[in-house]
């Protein structure tokens, strides 16, 4: 085992990791695929025969130093996140023989081999997919505004080599996101996506990849059009669909793209709306319903009153605590 792929999610995102593990080892029979667990399998109702045919690595079992405060101090979406680059170190640590490790976001379906992944991987030590390759055309959303607020790149993907330059930053990584790796905007955070913009800067052997099949999701749906033909997606008439992030996108409301895009429709993009509509299908086929009943074991009860985390401005917080109030005050 020299290739390892691997996403990260909670218990009611197992349907979609088990999507993206089935299209995944499919392509690339060759790859060693592992679902991170931020969650807690020993107390849940889980009925266990229902998991996926992968191996689950429940977080604590990385023994993350300060992982309880890291707990204390993030929400879901944030520790999530934060927990990336702890779980690329622990395949490198447990299995000597990988020579590399890729992260997929759950809402990630394969549809070709990563072979130029390989490929590039044998060169460089990081490779990075960007959000967009050419200027958006108009002022909805997203925009290039958002992009500068959340990150250049996109980290539902990041493909790793095994070269001191990568042991390098994924230790600086883990400092970040150990303390910084909050989704606010206003002081220069967005989880653990605005700090990879660094990346090429300091460190070498970075490849920034514009193949327009990797990592096509709705903020590059601009530049990008989907064909079919001889039973293989394409990207732009002849680059394959290598793969496809579904970011935002809810099969309980099947007529929308992504709740974080408002530039196309199913209507306006016809090309893609197939391949939604197969999507769908094969979370439902893997257990979505089933899955999504179940509430993280990290997920923080909502409480009326919090003080101001670290890093959050506090007018920001007051107001926000001022909202809870006037809402308690309405219930009385």
């Amino acid at each position: 085992m020299n290739k390892i792929a691997f996403t990260i999610c909670s218990i009611n995102y197992l349907a979609q990791a088990k999507t993206l593990g089935d299209s995944l080892t499919k392509q690339n029979p060759d790859y060693q695929f592992f679902i991170g667990l931020v969650d807690r399998l020993e107390g849940s109702a889980v009925d266990r025969t229902k998991l996926p045919d992968y191996e689950l690595v429940e977080v604590e079992k990385l023994t993350i130093e300060g992982f309880a405060d890291m707990f204390d101090r993030y929400n879901i979406t944030e520790l999530n996140t934060a927990v990336k680059p702890f779980f690329l170190q622990y395949f490198y640590d447990k299995y000597p023989e990988a020579q590399t490790v890729s992260y997929f976001d759950p809402d990630i379906e394969v549809f070709e081999p990563l072979s130029d992944l390989d490929q590039n991987l044998e060169h460089y030590s990081l490779v990075l997919t960007p959000h967009t390759l050419s200027p958006y055309p108009d002022g909805l959303n997203p925009k290039e505004r958002d992009l500068l607020n959340t990150g250049v790149f996109n980290l539902g993907f990041i493909g790793t080599s095994r070269t001191a330059e990568t042991i390098e930053f994924l230790k600086w990584w883990q400092q970040k996101l150990r303390f910084e790796c909050f989704i606010d905007l206003a002081n220069g955070m967005f989880v653990d996506q605005l700090w990879v913009n660094f990346a090429p800067i300091y460190w070498q052997k970075v490849l920034i990849y514009r193949h327009l099949g990797y990592n096509m999701a709705y903020w590059n749906l601009h530049e990008r059009n989907l064909g079919f033909k001889s039973e293989k997606y394409f990207v732009n008439v002849d680059q394959p669909l290598v793969f496809f992030h579904y970011s935002g996108y809810n099969p309980e409301k099947p007529t929308h793209i992504s709740k974080y895009q408002n530039r196309y429709s199913f209507e306006t993009r016809p090309d893609i709306k197939a391949l939604f509509d197969g999507y769908a299908k094969t979370l439902q086929t893997n257990g979505y319903e089933y899955f999504q009943q179940f509430a993280c074991a990290y997920m923080k009860p909502p409480v009326p009153w919090t003080y101001p985390r670290r890093g959050q401005r506090p007018r920001k917080w007051a107001i926000k605590q001022l909202k809870k109030l006037i809402e308690m005050v309405k219930t009385i």
